[in-house]
C-alpha cells in the first residue's frame, strides 16, 4: 500500500519554510546547519491537517498533523535534519522527501511517532524514524484513510511506514516501542554475523554461533 496520499485541497498550506527559522526554533549547531546547506534544497509546508481544514476533531497529542515536502540536493538525508525540524515544530509531521527532478524524481515518506512527553506535556518526544520505499514522485496518490479524528488518521498514516504488523489490539505506542526493539535487535544480529565471519578460532566460532542463534530467536519473537 502506498504511503503517498492525496491530501485534501482545502488543507493545502504551500509555504516555503526558511531554514534560518528552523535554526532559531531548534537551536541548531554548526554541524546541523552545514547538513541543511549540503543536503536540503528547499522545505515546503505543504499541508495542514486540522479540524478547520479537514473536518476531523483534534485529539490529545494530535491537535494537527503537518505535511512537509523536502527537496534534496543529495541522494541521502541525515536523520538529524528531520530531528531538527521536528524539534522546531510542535506538531506531528509527515515528511515527503524527494530526490532528483522531472520524470526521474523519487519520493520517500518518512515520519517518527511524535507525542507529548509524559514528564512535560509542553515537550514532545520522537521515536526512531520509519520510512516507505522510494517511489516515483509522480506516482498516483492513495485516498486519505477514513478516520474518526486526527489521532486515528495519524495512526493510520504511521501504520503505512512502520515495518512490522501490529499485534491484535496493540496500541500505537506499544507497536512503536516493539519496532524500535526489533531495529536494535537486528543491529545486534548483524554485528554478531560480522564477528562470526571474521573469527578464525573454532571454539570462539561455536560461542558466537550460539549467541547468534539466541539473538535470531529473540528477533523472531519481537517481530511477530
Amino acid at each position: 500500500m502506498s504511503a503517498l496520499f492525496a491530501y485534501p485541497k482545502q488543507a493545502e498550506f504551500g509555504r516555503v519554510l526558511p531554514k534560518n527559522k528552523i535554526y532559531e526554533h531548534s537551536g541548531a549547531n554548526t554541524r546541523l546547519k552545514d547538513l541543511f546547506v549540503e543536503q536540503v534544497e528547499q522545505i515546503v509546508w505543504r499541508y495542514k491537517l486540522a479540524p478547520e481544514t479537514i473536518n476531523l476533531a483534534a485529539k490529545p497529542g494530535v491537535p494537527e498533523i503537518q505535511v512537509f515536502a523536502i527537496q534534496l540536493k543529495t541522494p541521502e538525508l541525515h536523520r538529524d535534519v528531520l530531528r531538527c525540524i521536528d524539534g522546531a515544530v510542535q506538531f506531528p509531521i509527515i515528511f515527503e522527501i524527494t530526490q532528483g527532478q522531472g520524470p526521474d524524481a523519487r519520493t520517500q515518506v518518512v515520519a517518527a511517532y511524535k507525542r507529548p512527553s509524559d514528564a512535560d506535556a509542553a515537550s514532545w518526544v520522537c521515536s526512531e524514524y520509519f520510512e516507505s520505499a522510494g517511489m516515483p514522485a509522480a506516482s498516483e496518490r492513495a485516498p486519505l484513510p477514513l478516520a474518526l479524528d486526527l489521532g486515528g488518521l495519524y495512526e493510520q498514516l504511521l501504520h503505512r511506514l512502520v515495518p512490522i504488523s501490529p499485534r491484535t489490539q496493540e496500541p500505537m505506542r506499544e507497536l512503536v516501542a516493539r519496532t524500535e526493539a526489533v531495529m536494535t535487535k537486528a543491529k545486534e544480529v548483524a554485528k554478531a554475523e560480522a564477528r562470526l565471519a571474521k573469527e578464525k578460532q573454532f571454539n570462539r566460532k561455536v560461542e558466537i554461533n550460539a549467541t547468534l542463534r539466541q539473538l535470531k530467536t529473540e528477533l523472531e519473537q519481537l517481530s511477530h
